[in-house]
């Protein structure tokens, strides 16, 4: 059923607006878009997103009564939410020591904060979470396919292609030592060509084109129900310039917030984003701290830093409403080699979906064939 454009709750002026323009329906209001909807009525793309913004809520709740009777809340026991949270699944990282920290890998039906300075490899992890997300199941995936919204432009496709490669590669490893039916059958499927065509790639030059864009998602992702997660890097560089409505901007970083929470849980899809790192300036020192206020700092339900110790680069799991605070070493290299004969291992273990091989040292050996490769020993993994 359609609804009328003057039942909507917005100010009478708007709603006036809108009719005069020959808006009747919601469904050619949302058809519109805010920068046609921002020329139609003479008013600025903010007060265009914002309008839609209220729009699109209107709609997810009048759905939710429609399906929910009388109660449209949801109501559930404290044992249902355990059994929930329970079977969400994990993107591994292919990284042990990292995996372990996050309690499994980057959690499904969350939002994963990765903040940290230039260079330190914030979308470089990005790119590698798109490439695993795709891993089949029998190999400890969850056989998904990933949203990768770039505002910064740091988007590498040679740099995914060896990362997917090499990812093939490594199950083909796995299978060849373990002999079974499904890694064989899973194996026709999972090549690089596949692994590329099911990342989805977004570039959005500005922060009017990133809200349109989030706001406009669930609908592409209704349409592919397999995306299981959804990578934004960066989330502060198109919120940093331009605004001198800072409260302007508080407000739609809370609407943006609100959204990828409804599309985590909606879409039991993994939400990742990356953050820049900001100067704050105290009495006696500064101190790096994540971009965009304290009241962002609540978005995230997991957030990790990445930061430098001199020349170590070091991985802190700052906030988890499960996981205790940790820190790790980890480094990044160009390539690695793939002149190791699976002779020369001791054995090749699959233990809750994170892929390990052990050598007859004592480390604790990520065979990562990535460009992004976190290399851990167990006895100092944890600083």
């Amino acid at each position: 059923m359609q609804r009328d454009v003057g039942s909507l709750p917005l100010a009478p002026a708007l709603r006036a607006r809108l009719l005069a323009a020959g808006f009747q329906t919601v469904e050619e209001l949302l058809e519109t878009g805010p920068c046609g909807l921002s020329k139609e009525l003479g008013i600025s793309k903010e007060e265009a997103l914002e309008a839609l913004q209220v729009v699109r809520q209107e709609c997810h709740g009048g759905a939710a009564r429609t399906a929910g009777g009388s109660g449209a809340t949801r109501k559930c026991t404290a044992l249902e939410l355990l059994e929930e949270e329970q079977a969400q699944g994990f993107i591994i990282t292919f990284c042990s020591a990292l995996d372990t920290i996050l309690g499994g890998g980057v959690q499904l039906t969350k939002i994963t904060e990765i903040c940290g300075a230039p260079g330190v490899g914030k979308t470089q992890l990005c790119m590698q979470l798109a490439v695993d997300v795709q891993i089949p199941e029998c190999f400890g995936g969850v056989a998904g396919e990933a949203v990768f919204i770039d505002t910064e432009g740091s988007f590498m496709v040679d740099r995914v292609a060896d990362i997917a490669a090499a990812c093939v590669q490594h199950c083909r490893l796995i299978a060849e030592a373990h002999q079974e039916e499904d890694h064989r059958k899973a194996l026709e499927t999972f090549s690089l060509e596949s692994i590329l065509s099911h990342i989805y790639y977004f570039r959005c030059r500005d922060y009017t084109e990133l809200l349109a864009q989030v706001y406009l998602l669930p609908d592409f992702l209704s349409e592919h129900s397999k995306v299981r997660l959804v990578v934004i890097d960066g989330i502060a560089f198109p919120f940093r310039h331009d605004f001198e409505d800072l409260s302007l901007r508080t407000r739609l970083l809370n609407g943006l917030a609100q959204q990828l929470i409804i599309i985590a849980n909606d879409h039991k899809s993994a939400v990742v984003l990356t953050n820049q790192m900001t100067t704050r300036i105290g009495q006696s020192q500064s101190t790096l701290v994540p971009a965009l206020g304290e009241s962002w700092g609540h978005a995230a339900t997991v957030r990790l830093i990445f930061h430098w110790d001199n020349t170590q680069r070091l991985a802190t799991l700052y906030k988890s409403p499960s996981q205790k605070e940790s820190t790790i070493r980890y480094h990044i290299t160009v390539s690695i080699s793939f002149g190791m004969e699976i002779q020369r291992w001791e054995q090749i273990v699959s233990r809750g979906g994170i892929f390990r091989h052990t050598d007859k040292s004592e480390k604790d050996v990520c065979f990562l064939s990535f460009a992004f490769q976190l290399s851990f020993e167990v006895k100092l993994g944890c600083l």
